[in-house]
Order: C-alpha cells, then structure tokens, then sequence
C-alpha cells in the first residue's frame, strides 16, 4: 500500500526543479496563512461576532418586553430605541411574515443570527442580501410582526477584511520574490543541461559560462572539463585515424604503378584486387574518422530525405511505408550517411527490403528489415562495435573492417536516439532507429 502512495504522489508532484523548489517554499506559507487565518477567525473573529449578535438579539428582545409592557407612548418608545440603538424599528399589524428562505449555509453572520435568534424567538426571518448595509429581521408579535433594519457593523466585526487583506498580500508578495529567486537559481542549471544536450549530439555548444550557486558552478567547469577532454580524445583519434589512412595511400599508389609493370598478368590481377581491398578499408577508416562532422544542424524533411536515398539504389526489391512531411532537427549528412550504411548492410546479405518510417507522440522511428541470414540474438550488441565482425572467415567480409554499423550507431546517438537489432519479419534483420523531435 506505501507504494501505492509513494506512486500516486509522484504522480502529481511536478516534475521540474523550479516548480519543486516553488512548491517548497510557497507550500509553507500557504499553511501557515490558512492556520493564522483559521484561528484568527475562531477565536477572535467568530467569537467577537458572536457576542455581538447576542448583545443585539439581547436589546431587541428587551425593546420588544418594553413595548409589550407600554400601554400608553409606544410610538415614543419606538422612536428613543430607534436613536439611541441607530435600529430602525417599526410594527407591522395585520400583515404576515415572509415565507422564503434566504438563509445562506455558508455565511458565518447568518449561522449566529439564526442561533441566537432561535434561542430567543420562535417565529422569526431576517434576510442579509438585499441590502448591502443592513439586515432586514422580522419577529411575530402579536396579530403582526415588527420589522428592523440593522446595520451590518452591530453583528459583524469590519476589521477583518483589513486582517484578510494584510495576511494575503504578504503572502502573494513573498511568493513573487520566491518566483524571481527561484528562476536565477535555477536558470544556470537549465543552461547546463541545454549546453549537456547539444554535446551529446555532437553539436557545437559554443561559449558556455558556469553561473549560479557554488556547487551548480563547480558541475558547470567540471562539465566544460570533460567536454574538452573528450574532444581532444575524439580528435587525436580522427587525426590519427586519418593519418594512417593517408599515410597507406602512399605506398598503395606506388604498388599500382608497379603492378602495372609486372607481364604475368594472372598475379598482376590478384595482386589488384588485394590492393583494391586494402583501398576499401581506408575508405572505411577515413569515414569512421570523420564521423564527427562541423556540419551544422538544420530542420529538414526527413521523409523526404528517405525517399531520396532509396531512389539512388535503383532497386525493385526495396519497398517503402513512409508517413511524409516528418520533420526533424539534425545533421543531413550524417543521417543519410547512417541510413546508406544500413541499407549497404540489407542489400549485401538479403533480397527484400522493407523500410516504414512513422512518428508518433515525440519519436520519430525508423525500421529497416530485410530477408537475410540475420545474425545471432548474442550479436546484437557486439555488432555496433569498430571493427568487430561476425565471421571474419566469410570472403564477403574480407574488403569491411567492421565499421558500418558503428558509425551508425554513432550518428543515432549523437541525435538524442537509439538504435537497436531484433528478428525481421521476414525471416532476417529488424534494424530499428528511435528519433526524438
């Protein structure tokens, strides 16, 4: 059952810092106005009223004996009470009382006249709406009944609007000054985690300053740390990369030329084709090396995109189910250079390919099947690793180092999603690519 209420009150919580720490701070004051105004209005407020509502039923029952008991000037009577109290007051015979209703449940003023009226009078009505200053009461007497118009202020106490008025203002004041602090504190924080965002898909963060409180400040140099850290890692990687692979091209081209040379033309040709081989393998590596590109990210149609790229194949056996016009922000050379590498892969192993493409809520998916061998479940992670292949016995694989599916994996990643394998329905490779837009 905890974990039921632990759940159901994550549930409503928010989700953000800001309106977190907000909800920290203005739950506090909320409560603590609510019981000040909740005592205040039992035990000043309420009971102030109540004597005074008495205090009043009190003067008109003794008005009301005093007339009873006058035989002669009931009119002077009338009119002295009338002064002196500031309660209109005038007898109504041969008339009958109203019958409606016009109690309000809720009014604290109508529940302690009804109460101490009811304790004095057995027929009587009184009504607090009509008039905006006073309080029209009836009281049966005799063949009649008296009607009196009271002054609001002779039940109700008028200081507590200025009491509601100065417990309230406050409280939205400190809130406003809560809502300003509350976003500087947490803006640093919001800049970190854009400028953490931006990294990870591989775009330029630019000029990041760490601002804030202390420990924001220290995970924001720590932050910048890594970020050069892992930049200068993944330069000496491509530059090292790209200069082995420049470096090969070197002797290759002075082989060729000697190749060419060479008058038994059956090992001459041999001789080509590992040189060939060897030309492919430096391509891959000097395209795995440049993987991170400086290409800026742009909003373009990705369904578009798709389209395009299955068109250069010229191939009848590739079907597509592309819902159009989904748009999506990233790198359009990278994205096409991933879906081309995959493509490779289907068309290399298998016959059919079928690719859909479709978004639903905030993700974009892109799935690539294919009726080829397939690979073992046990691979499916290790394929994604530079240069590891599943068999390197097949002749097939002799001119791949292994990469193509790497780089893929990398592209997806440094857009925000994933890639991952799984059993095509048409008997093959499933290759599955999440998006988020």
């Amino acid at each position: 059952m905890s974990f039921g209420l632990n759940k159901f009150f994550k549930n409503i919580l928010p989700k953000q810092l800001f309106y977190r720490a907000l909800l920290i701070v203005a739950a506090p004051i909320i409560i603590l106005q609510i019981t000040i105004t909740i005592v205040f209005f039992d035990s000043l407020w309420i009971k102030t009223n109540k004597g005074m509502t008495r205090a009043l039923i009190g003067e008109i029952k003794f008005f009301i004996e005093a007339y009873d008991n006058e035989q002669y000037n009931k009119d002077s009577l009338t009119k002295l009470f009338s002064d002196t109290q500031n309660i209109k007051a005038i007898y109504i015979p041969y008339k009958m009382m109203p019958k409606d209703d016009l109690e309000r449940w809720f009014s604290p003023m109508d529940r302690t006249l009804r109460r101490e009226l009811k304790s004095k009078f057995t027929n009587y009505w009184f009504d607090t709406t009509t008039f905006k200053e006073n309080i029209d009461l009836k009281i049966k007497y005799l063949n009649g009944y008296f009607e009196f118009k009271i002054p609001k202020n002779r039940v109700a106490n008028s200081s507590a609007r200025v009491f509601a008025m100065w417990i309230t203002l406050p409280a939205f004041l400190l809130i406003a000054i809560a809502l300003v602090f509350l976003k500087n504190q947490t803006r640093p924080i919001i800049n970190l985690a854009k400028a953490s965002e931006k990294f990870g898909r591989g775009e330029d963060v630019g000029e990041y300053r760490p601002s804030g409180a202390l420990e924001i400040r220290q995970a924001g140099y720590e932050f910048e740390r890594m970020r050069k850290r892992i930049i200068r890692q993944l330069n000496q990687r491509s530059e090292m990369l790209s200069g082995i692979s420049h470096d090969l091209r070197t002797p290759l081209t002075r082989i060729k030329l000697q190749l060419a040379f060479i008058k038994d033309k059956e090992l001459s040709n041999k001789l080509s084709e590992d040189v060939i081989e060897m030309e492919k393998m430096l391509s891959e590596y000097l395209q795995f090396s440049k993987n991170k590109s400086s290409e800026k990210g742009e909003k373009f149609d990705l369904s578009k995109l798709l389209i395009n790229t299955i068109k250069k194949y010229c191939n009848k056996n590739i079907s597509s189910e592309i819902t159009p016009n989904i748009l999506f922000h990233g790198k359009q050379n990278l994205i096409t250079r991933c879906i081309s590498n995959i493509l490779d892969n289907s068309l290399k192993y298998g016959k059919i390919i079928e690719v859909k493409l479709k978004k639903s809520n905030n993700i974009i998916t892109l799935i690539i099947e294919d009726d080829g061998p397939g690979i073992p479940k046990s691979e499916y992670e290790n394929v994604f690793k530079p240069f590891y292949k599943i068999d390197k016995s097949r002749s097939e694989s002799k001119s791949s180092v292994g990469l193509g599916m790497s780089i893929a994996s990398d592209i997806i990643q440094s857009h925000g999603g994933n890639i991952k394998l799984d059993k095509s329905i048409l008997s093959g490779l499933q290759v599955r690519i999440s998006l988020p837009f």
